[in-house]
């Protein structure tokens, strides 16, 4: 049984990470049993880890539904940005090694290309790697295990921001990775808060748009799959 959840857990965080399954959506047990070819006591162990990561918004006596993504939401997350990934850019700094550095360079290249081809979902992922590389490469297991948790929901908004100008994210990612490169750990944080900082309020801008009148109560009320536009 746990092989069953654990699939279906997976195919489902893909699907809402890379927003085909978007905030709001309302997730039809007897619909996603029939596309997954699982029966619902596995769909909805699945369902009750995903909530437990943020992703999913179980109604009780109602059903569920992928997660509002709400200002507030971004509020939160951004504030927690702000402090954790500055706090691992200056350890990078310091504690980066030549096979840290090679996988951040590495995920550089792979955003450049993904540019150049203009592949949105591809960006979006290999900067969401790049960050949680810079994490690893701070060598803090304790950081770490905090922003685990974020993981999901870091990669599921860079795919819902994926229209924010990617060149100069690369741009912004290239002088924060020359930063860590060179062990200059002031630097680096310097680089690592403004960068989020000026992602806030686009983000903000953009949160407004994709949250609007969701009610999660009405969204499970029917059978329609996806939210009101």
């Amino acid at each position: 049984m746990s092989a069953l959840r654990d699939r279906v857990y997976e195919t489902l965080k893909r699907r809402i990470v890379e927003v085909e399954l978007r905030p709001g959506e309302r997730l039809v047990e007897r619909d996603l049993a029939a596309e997954l070819d699982v029966s619902r006591i596995p769909l909805r162990e699945a369902l009750r880890l995903l909530s437990a990561e943020g992703l999913v918004m179980i109604v009780p006596n109602r059903g569920a539904l992928v997660s509002p993504f709400t200002p507030a939401d971004v509020r939160d997350l951004f504030d927690v940005r702000e402090s954790l990934e500055v706090l691992a850019a200056r350890l990078a700094a310091g504690r980066a090694d030549a096979c840290g550095l090679a996988r951040l360079h590495a995920l550089l290249e792979r955003a450049r290309d993904a540019v150049r081809r203009d592949d949105r979902g591809e960006i979006a992922a290999a900067n969401a790697e790049f960050h949680s590389e810079i994490v690893r490469v701070s060598g803090n297991a304790l950081l770490d295990t905090l922003m685990r948790p974020l993981d999901a929901q870091l990669r599921r908004l860079f795919r819902l921001t994926s229209d924010r100008d990617p060149g100069r994210q690369c741009a912004e990612h290239e002088e924060l990775y020359a930063a860590i490169a060179c062990g200059d750990a002031e630097r680096a944080a310097a680089c690592a808060l403004r960068h989020v900082a000026e992602g806030r309020e686009p983000t903000l801008a953009m949160a407004e748009r994709w949250t609007a009148d969701i009610d999660p109560v009405k969204v499970t009320h029917t059978r329609r799959r996806r939210p009101s536009a």
